[in-house]
């Protein structure tokens, strides 16, 4: 009876948004497979609804191929690919947009079904509504990113990539962070939601910075500038770079720093979470503090093994799957930071 009058179910909603969050992390692992195996525009046409379905007849393949063939990357990178290679980049990126009309699903109904039954607590309503929302954003800011590459380039373009991937990230903190909150209202009714910190937001802007490199990094290939670690080619620094770019151009758009900038702006990202972890230590997340050790342990690791193996596929996926356990981490020791202040 005290369930029908109080049907308030933060713990259920807690546990779907961890189911979604995994599906995140699930996305953006094959998002890099589709980035690693040049797959992204093998797709040329958004469809929303009538795309959920792959070709299925030998004519519906030599159609979409025949789309493939009038796109710059097919002219001028891949002429005379046969139709059995273009399935093959073919499957990554339907998969890829397969895994994201999922997650608009598993979202979505969900919500519908809490919503109806009044099971969302007080002042979530809104916030669970514009996860959503930045869903369906995250679905245009994809296709934005697929045009960038379909008429004058032979590949997306890096910023529109980064947009894509922080994007995808920001929604997973989301979702974590949510989550966490409602887990301590299943705790304790009165619980008030966490709030971000000084030293979270500090962490959070350098680990943004971080993921950004990291994406420009993608989008440019710039893993392949050297298969070296600590130097570059023989050398710390690429200053070769200057001498033919402004600093800002290099910065924003020469494989060579961007490496560089990415593989050394980590140490501030390590020393930025060290501080967060110890503070959600303190704050008695000891859990916390060891998710945070481990999985930026675990980048970094990954990161030179992926320098030093020339970028070798699965090597590289790992280092972009662990990335987004990264930021989980990041988002549950700032939770853990904030649940405390919140609590004062």
């Amino acid at each position: 009876m005290s369930e029908f009058r109080y049907p308030i179910r933060p713990r259920a909603i807690s546990n779907w948004l961890f189911a979604v969050a995994a599906l995140i992390v699930l996305m953006v692992a094959v998002g890099g497979i589709t980035r690693l195996t040049e797959s992204g525009l093998s797709i040329t046409e958004w469809k929303v609804v009538t795309g959920t379905l792959p070709p299925l007849s030998e004519a519906a393949w030599a159609a979409e191929f025949e789309k493939y063939k009038r796109i710059p990357e097919y002219q001028q990178i891949n002429q005379g690919m046969t139709l059995e290679a273009f399935k093959g980049i073919y499957f990554w990126e339907y998969l890829h947009r397969l895994i994201g009309r999922l997650i608009g699903l598993a979202f979505a109904l969900p919500l519908l079904w809490f919503a109806m039954r009044r099971a969302i607590p007080r002042g979530y309503g809104v916030r669970l509504t514009a996860l959503l929302l930045l869903g369906g954003l995250q679905g245009v800011i994809g296709w934005w990113m697929v045009t960038s590459g379909l008429a004058d380039r032979t590949d997306v373009s890096h910023f529109r990539l980064a947009a894509h991937l922080l994007l995808a990230l920001f929604i997973l903190a989301a979702l974590v962070w949510t989550a966490l909150d409602l887990r301590g209202l299943s705790r304790d009714p009165g619980a008030r939601p966490a709030r971000l910190t000084g030293v979270a937001w500090i962490a959070g802007a350098i680990l943004t910075i971080q993921l950004a490199f990291g994406a420009f990094t993608a989008g440019l290939n710039a893993g392949l500038v050297t298969d070296q670690w600590p130097l570059m080619n023989g050398k710390f620094f690429p200053s070769e770079v200057l001498g033919v770019r402004t600093p800002i151009d290099a910065i924003l758009n020469d494989p060579a720093m961007i490496h560089w900038i990415h593989r050394w702006w980590a140490w501030v990202a390590v020393a930025a979470l060290i501080v967060l972890a110890r503070r959600a230590k303190a704050a008695g997340d000891r859990r916390a503090s060891i998710a945070i050790h481990a999985a930026f342990g675990t980048q970094i690791l990954l990161g030179i093994a992926t320098v030093m193996s020339a970028v070798e596929i699965h090597t590289a996926v790992l280092h972009q799957t662990v990335g987004a356990l990264v930021v989980a981490a990041t988002a549950w020791g700032a939770h853990s930071i904030g649940r405390r202040a919140g609590s004062r």
